[in-house]
Order: structure tokens, then sequence, then C-alpha cells
């Protein structure tokens, strides 16, 4: 098969879909690897690099899109890679389409085969694409939030641990799941007092387990949610429903109540984000004020930590785009994990939550796959 890594041309995105050892291992398996020049500078992988483990290396992203069988991404295509997209292609990267519905109905009309990193399922549970990445965004959520709570980013000018004679920051949690239990970590790691909210038991059982009395919970009402905001200097959403919007738990009413000054890091804006007045933002322009609130909503943060943040998501997707490599369609009948990911088939979407979301027709995978 012949395989394709383009750059990325999202917004300060640095990340590269694939690795030198990942292009050696598709190349020792018969396979004809395409990266784009530049492609892996930003986090530290060098043309060369790649080229020594068999890549063929092209200018520009025109070659990969027209012949490659399978394109391997990192983030969601933008406008002009969704126009390069061929029917039966087969496009392998994050979408995040519950809360993008011109990128859902592009791909529709691309007629090309989408399969979602965030909707891959693993046979022990969890999402094992996602998680990398919700980890890495988990953790820099509160240096985000820390820098935003700086005087000169518009914030309270509030340090997360405080000071002899100074309390610390009071760092709201919203989910207690892979971002939130990251973010617990490193909030507490720098001093701050920290609650989290969860609307499972569950989950707020491991993370008081993990963490003792470190970090306080509290089971995620309205009304909880209400008092939590209201008194937070740093507010980080972590909630997710798997391939869905996010649910908005912090409404504009909440955000009108809070300290002036005080910060909201969105890490769930991939999927719409947890609060009414959050909209995406970019690396270059992050923030945005809302009744004298700090919005922080990236939308790829870990693309702050491109060389980390590849490793890490590589060494995860590699297994999934060998199979891909190896069996075309035949991976996505042998494998259901990975047919979980199916999102957008051939002009139909087969994922049931971006399609309620959306509010577009559902038709299941299962017709396409038996076809």
């Amino acid at each position: 098969m012949r395989v394709g890594a383009p750059r990325e041309v999202k917004d300060n995105e640095f990340r590269v879909a694939l690795t030198p050892a990942g292009v050696y291992e598709l190349v020792q398996r018969g396979h004809f690897v395409m990266v784009e020049r530049g492609a892996g500078v930003g986090a530290g992988i060098s043309d060369g690099e790649f080229q020594t483990a068999g890549a063929a290396l092209v200018e520009g992203p025109e070659s990969i899109f027209s012949s490659a069988d399978l394109i391997v991404k990192v983030k969601e295509p933008q406008p002009q890679e969704r126009a390069r997209l061929r029917p039966g292609q087969l496009l392998f990267a994050y979408l995040h389409l519950a809360a993008d519905r011109a990128q859902a109905q592009e791909l529709m009309i691309s007629g090309a085969i989408c399969i979602a990193y965030e909707t891959v399922t693993s046979p022990f549970g969890g999402l094992p694409l996602l998680t990398p990445m919700s980890e890495i965004a988990g953790r820099l959520a509160p240096q985000a939030g820390a820098r935003c709570l700086e005087k000169s980013m518009g914030g309270r000018g509030v340090l997360l641990s405080g000071a002899p004679g100074a309390p610390p920051a009071e760092v709201v949690i919203l989910g207690a799941g892979t971002v939130g239990t990251q973010a617990t970590m490193i909030a507490l790691g720098m001093g701050a007092s920290v609650i989290v909210a969860d609307r499972g038991a569950e989950p707020l059982r491991r993370l008081s387990a993990r963490f003792g009395c470190a970090a306080r919970t509290i089971f995620s009402t309205p009304t909880a949610i209400a008092e939590l905001v209201r008194r937070a200097d740093l507010v980080i959403g972590a909630a997710l429903i798997p391939g869905a919007a996010a649910p908005k738990l912090v409404s504009r009413g909440m955000i009108a109540g809070m300290k002036a000054g005080a910060v909201i890091v969105d890490v769930a804006i991939d999927q719409g984000g947890c609060c009414e007045t959050s909209r995406p933002t970019t690396h270059s322009d992050p923030t945005y004020v809302v009744d004298g609130v700090v919005h922080y909503c990236v939308t790829n943060m870990p693309g702050a930590v491109p060389r980390t943040s590849t490793f890490a998501l590589a060494s995860a997707t590699l297994p999934f785009v060998l199979a891909l490599a190896d069996k075309g369609l035949g991976a996505l009948r042998d494998d259901p994990h990975l047919a979980a990911g199916l999102t957008v088939v051939r002009g139909a979407i087969v994922n049931a939550s971006v399609a309620a979301a959306l509010g577009l027709a559902f038709t299941p995978a299962e017709a396409f796959l038996k076809a």
C-alpha cells in the first residue's frame, strides 16, 4: 500500500503522524511510504532520518493526497486538505467531528473512508489513541492556567502555589477521567488547592485512592458546579463523552459570577467545550476574555510539546497503521476496536454520536464492512 504522511498545516501544529521507526516497519512489510519534506522538523525529526528509514521525501502535499491509499495525519484535515481527499481513500487522524459540521460535510463529499483516532477502542476498555494526548493535555492544562493567571496575561495575578502568608490558588477540575486525573497530578505538584467534580462515583473513587485527601472530590451537579466556579481562580474543563459533543457544564451566567481575572482552560474544546462561552483558539492567539474571565481554548494543546506528543502518539497508532496498510478495509472487518473509529464512509456518517450531535443521518458501519 502507498502510505502518506503530510506536514500538518493547522496553526502552530508541529507534530507528525509517523516517526522514522514507524516508517521503517512499514517499509519492511513492503509498503511505499511518502513523507512531506519538513513534516517532522518541528518535532525534532529531520528529513534525513525519514529518508534513512526508507521514506520517499516529497515536496508539498499534492502528490501525497493524489497517490496515497492511506493518509496518516495528526489533526483533522484543514479545508485545503479536505478538498484533496479522493473517494475510497483511507484517512486516519483525529477528527472531532461532533463540534465541526463543516468538516463532516466536506469529508462526506470527498467520498473518503475516515477513521478517527479518538473513537478507536481497546479490548481492555478505554480509548487507546485518545489517551496519550489526553494525558499530555491534562498535564499542560495547569501550566497554561498558571500562565494565564499572571497579571500580564489578563489574570488575577495569583500564583498557583501561593507563598508564605498567601494562600494557594483554588483550582476546580470538571471531570475525573484521563485529562482530569493528569491535571490533578500537576496542579497538586504545583502547590494548588484542588477540587475535582465528576458525575460518576467510580472515577471519583479512583482519583481519591490515588491522591488521598490532597485532592478534594465532589459529585457533579449544576448547583455544585455553580458554587465551585464562583470560588475558583482556575477552572479546567475535562469532561468527555466519547465521540459526542462535550456537555455544557458551565453556563454564561456562571461565568458572569466568577472572580475578575479568573481563568478557564477548556481542554474539551475539540468536542465543543464544557463552557457556553468557549470557542476554539490557537497557539498563536490562545486567549480571549468574557465577563472579565480569561478563556484558554486551544484545540491542539499537545502541539505545544510536539516532540513528546509525536512519539507518544505514533507509538500508540502504529499497530493500527500497520494493520490498515497490510489489510486495507480488511483490518476494519477483522478488528472491531479499530472499526469503532470509523466515522465517515463514502459519504455517510457511520458514528451514531457524531450523527446525533450534528443532526445528520446515521448509517450503520456494518453496511459498508460487509460489502
